[in-house]
């Protein structure tokens, strides 16, 4: 029903089965499995959990907490707290693991980075996050637009801090660093996701070695902002490959991390291998700590936007 509904809206849109028929791996859809007792979110039908997605809908705005069906989205939003997806809502990749629809995504709206500034002091937020789709169609693969939003962000809501998560910008690198060195962020995040051993069934088309470098190099240009980025767990992993993507994180610069569990979002995603527990999670955190991580949220309701203010502020996220 999601599906249709969506390609409704947008007839080049994909989801669930047509989403990840070319990718090469193949998924056997599958019934999500049952979730354990420690994994649970909150239901929230409020008025204010309403009012912000009739604000959002109002400034033609997305937030990935909706995209991508984010199990915290109630939580955030009944405190105030979003993180926006720009440049539409239309992937130029087929993650399988990802919930947000592939196709070919209309052209970049002039008018977004004035109405995300907008709702951003209408919400009075304090830390916002921005990210986007990849955009493989645009030649900078978005940076500037993401250096727009950024510039409109300060102007309207100076006091507010902004961290940015983006995608790999791959082939782009360079252009899209000297446009976000522009206006730069308060944080720079960039998830891995996974292990490299996993990439080509979960992130085709990326490359771990250049999402690597994307974070070193943008620290290198930026030594006094700190940089961020986020591991899924229960996709096949063992606990030791996952410390040594966090080991090459460290190596790589990265200051701040995100350990979260996998959630299968349809029978048409990867299947979850496992449900990582939460003293697996703490131990992993203590692990990070020893590495030298500046801050670590780890825990099996852990997103990498999750708390993302309170762990911008160095507080402990679990």
């Amino acid at each position: 029903m999601a599906e249709q509904l969506l390609q409704k809206r947008d007839v080049k849109a994909l989801k669930g089965r047509s989403k990840v028929s070319r990718i090469p791996i193949k998924i056997i859809p599958s019934t999500p499995k049952r979730k354990p007792s420690w994994i649970r979110a909150k239901v929230h039908s409020n008025p204010e959990v309403v009012r912000l997605k009739s604000l959002l809908r109002e400034n033609n705005l997305h937030t990935v907490c909706e995209e991508a069906a984010c199990p915290n989205l109630g939580e955030c939003f009944t405190h105030g707290t979003a993180t926006f997806l720009i440049m539409g809502n239309i992937c130029t990749r087929r993650c399988p693991f990802c919930d947000i629809a592939h196709g070919r995504p209309n052209t970049l709206d002039e008018n977004e980075p004035n109405h995300l500034a907008k709702t951003i002091a209408i919400m009075q937020l304090k830390h916002v996050v921005v990210t986007s789709v990849d955009r493989d169609d645009l030649r900078d693969g978005g940076s500037a637009h993401f250096t727009q939003c950024i510039a409109e962000i300060r102007k309207q809501s100076p006091d507010t801090t902004i961290e940015v998560l983006v995608p790999d910008f791959r082939g782009r690198m360079d252009i899209a660093l000297e446009n976000i060195a522009k206006s730069p962020p308060d944080i720079f995040n960039h998830n891995l996701e996974s292990i490299p051993r996993l990439y080509k069934a979960i992130r085709p088309g990326s490359n771990y070695q250049w999402s690597l470098d994307l974070i070193k190099k943008f620290q290198n240009m930026h030594p006094t902002i700190p940089t961020k980025s986020g591991l899924m767990l229960g996709l096949g992993e063992t606990l030791e490959e996952i410390q040594q993507v966090m080991q090459d994180l460290r190596d790589h610069g990265c200051q701040m991390l995100t350990l979260g569990q996998y959630l299968q979002p349809s029978r048409h995603h990867l299947a979850v291998e496992r449900f990582v527990t939460p003293a697996e999670f703490d131990q992993l955190a203590v692990v990070a700590k020893q590495m030298g991580f500046e801050h670590v949220a780890s825990g099996p309701m852990v997103r990498s936007s999750y708390h993302a203010d309170l762990q911008a502020q160095g507080e402990h996220v679990s």
